[in-house]
């Protein structure tokens, strides 16, 4: 298990989609996310199929925010050139925690486990 944390507050538990499986499958199926997908690489995504709207952030290799937005459902983002991943969580979930760009983000593993 990892968490998303930014200036050393954890905002929430981050699962990581790095195959070309997780990233394609993404949230789909699912009818609410209280953790954050993280996949990479990534520089753009979509919401077709999604049950939910949600929240993305575009993310540099550094995990520096480039830019925040949320999809409505049964939309196709525009590709952020710069971005090297996306962080993908329910919408309104940026917001609550403060993510705006220019932040950068950590992943950082629980104790005990590698990564």
């Amino acid at each position: 298990m990892a968490w998303l944390v930014c200036d050393d507050q954890v905002l929430a538990t981050v699962d990581m989609a790095v195959g070309w499986r997780q990233r394609a499958r993404g949230l789909l199926g699912r009818d609410r996310y209280d953790r954050v997908l993280l996949l990479r690489p990534a520089f753009s995504v979509h919401t077709l199929g999604m049950r939910f709207p949600i929240d993305v952030a575009y993310l540099d290799r550094n995990l520096v925010v480039l830019k925040t937005t949320t999809m409505g459902r049964h939309r196709v983002g525009l590709p952020v050139w710069r971005a090297r991943a996306v962080l993908e969580a329910e919408a309104g979930s940026f917001s609550r925690w403060g993510i705006r760009p220019g932040d950068r983000l950590e992943v950082r593993q629980t104790a005990g486990e590698r990564g």
